[in-house]
């Protein structure tokens, strides 16, 4: 005979509300959390547009993915903090990313010197943390003790390696160098030395200026007296609109070339077309102003519908997008509760991985994910031609 039993009504209420409550314990446990992304970029000062587009990039790529579901059912939270271009700042607000905002990586910190002290300092070894895409290539970075650091641009060698031999291909053997007077400059400059000494060759004249500043005029005189055939400059937008301006001004002819750091829509509001018409530039990403590769119109359809109306497409943006795509993977890959060294892991084993048609590659004994270098040239009409 089945036994039937009947529940006092009180008790099966409070049976009721314990698996109510009960399921409610285990949402509130597995409910998504923040994966925080921390980006430290110079937001104001002699770099402030490039620090915009840096920040676009990486943001454009972020909110893409937190609109369709996230990493693991979690969110990114991207934390954005203005060091000015300063060394210092750079340093202050890297601590502030890993101890109070508790980023479980970075991404996109710009400038040489910047990016030299926080690796001087122990920030991101003490910290266990990956930062990927930093805006530089200097050399001195980019050394495999450098483990916590994964380029996915070439270096300042590899650009003026392309330039010089662009160059003496064509003739031009008398090249002078216009740099910033910095880790970042002297960077560059020892690449065009390198890659001239291969050849035989001496810099015909070399000029400084100072960071933070527009001041070329000293500069301009150098190299104009040196009468050579090219200038190679490893310096900003501001700086470089500055010299391209001043030296047409006094008659100077030699072919201007700038490393990829500078943008060429930058340049012509700065000096005016004109100033800039002819000037090469070396880039260290695909050219993002077509859709020939799976990576530009991914990259483009995700900019018309993520970035502000008055924003633009440049290689800046371009890049810290490409970035963000590296770095998401890295923490997909990281599984549920992705840690700072989780994620430096995965970063080390990724491989040979293409993301778009621009493949990246990273291993152990690897941190630079690419080489890869052409030139571009800004036209008559400002616009920048393959």
């Amino acid at each position: 005979m089945t036994r039937i039993t009947h529940l006092n009504p009180r008790r099966q209420h409070w049976r009721q509300l314990l698996a109510v409550l009960s399921l409610a314990c285990l949402s509130w446990s597995t409910q998504a959390a923040d994966i925080v992304v921390g980006q430290v970029a110079p937001l104001s000062g002699v770099l402030a547009s490039t620090g915009k587009d840096m920040v676009l990039g990486a943001k454009i790529y972020f909110d893409h993915i937190n609109a369709t579901g996230g990493i693991n059912g979690n969110q990114l939270k991207h934390i954005v903090l203005d060091d000015g271009y300063k060394v210092d700042e750079t340093l202050r607000l890297t601590e502030e990313l890993i101890e109070k905002h508790k980023a479980v990586a970075l991404i996109g910190l710009a400038g040489t010197a910047n990016v030299g002290e926080v690796l001087k300092r122990g920030l991101l070894e003490k910290g266990k943390l990956a930062l990927v895409a930093p805006y530089t290539g200097g050399e001195n970075l980019r050394t495999a003790s450098n483990r916590n650091i994964f380029h996915i641009r070439a270096g300042y060698a590899d650009e003026a390696e392309h330039m010089v031999d662009h160059l003496v291909t064509l003739g031009v053997k008398h090249i002078a160098v216009f740099y910033q007077n910095d880790g970042f400059g002297e960077a560059g400059k020892k690449g065009v030395e390198k890659a001239l000494d291969k050849r035989g060759l001496k810099l015909a004249a070399s000029a400084t200026y100072e960071r933070n500043t527009d001041e070329v005029s000293t500069a301009v005189a150098t190299i104009r007296k040196s009468e050579a055939g090219a200038v190679i400059m490893i310096s900003v937008n501001r700086s470089t609109a500055a010299f391209a301006k001043a030296y047409r001004e006094i008659g100077g002819s030699a072919q201007l070339l700038n490393i990829s750091v500078v943008d060429a829509g930058q340049l012509v509001k700065l000096s005016g077309a004109p100033a800039v018409h002819g000037l090469g530039i070396s880039q260290v990403m695909p050219f993002p102003y077509s859709e020939t590769l799976p990576v530009t119109r991914e990259f483009r359809k995700l900019f018309a519908k993520y970035a502000p109306a008055d924003a633009r497409i440049s290689y800046t943006n371009f890049e810290e997008f490409i970035g963000a795509k590296v770095l998401v993977e890295a923490i997909r890959r990281s599984g549920n509760t992705p840690s700072p060294e989780k994620i430096l892991q995965s970063l080390e084993t990724l491989g040979n991985h293409d993301f778009g048609g621009f493949t990246i590659n990273f291993s152990p004994e690897n941190r630079i994910g690419s080489r890869f270098v052409e030139v571009t040239v800004i036209a008559r009409n400002g616009k920048l031609l393959r």
